[in-house]
C-alpha cells in the first residue's frame, strides 16, 4: 500500500526526492517512526535552502528543522 505512493513521487527533483530516500531508509535502520520524520524534516529544510527553494517552505518547517537539530545535538536520538 504504501509503495503506491513511492511511485507517484517525482524522482526528477532532488530537493524533494532525497528527503523522501531518506524517510524510508532511516525509519526500518532505526526501527523508529519519529526518527525517520526527523531525518526528512532536516533534509527537506536543508536541501530546500541550499539549493535556493527556500522561500517555497513555510516558517513553521524551519522551526521543526531547528527542534529536531536540537533533539539530535542535546538528546543524541541516532
Amino acid at each position: 500500500m504504501m509503495l503506491h505512493s513511492v511511485s507517484k513521487i517525482d524522482w526528477k527533483d532532488y530537493s524533494d526526492s532525497i528527503p523522501v530516500f531518506l524517510v524510508i531508509l532511516v525509519m526500518p535502520l532505526t526501527f523508529s517512526i519519529a526518527t525517520g520524520i526527523a531525518v526528512g524534516f532536516i533534509s527537506y529544510s536543508a536541501l530546500k535552502l541550499f539549493t535556493g527553494q527556500g522561500r517555497k517552505v513555510s516558517w513553521l518547517v524551519y522551526l521543526l528543522f531547528a527542534l529536531f537539530i536540537l533533539r539530535f545535538l542535546y538528546l543524541k536520538a541516532l
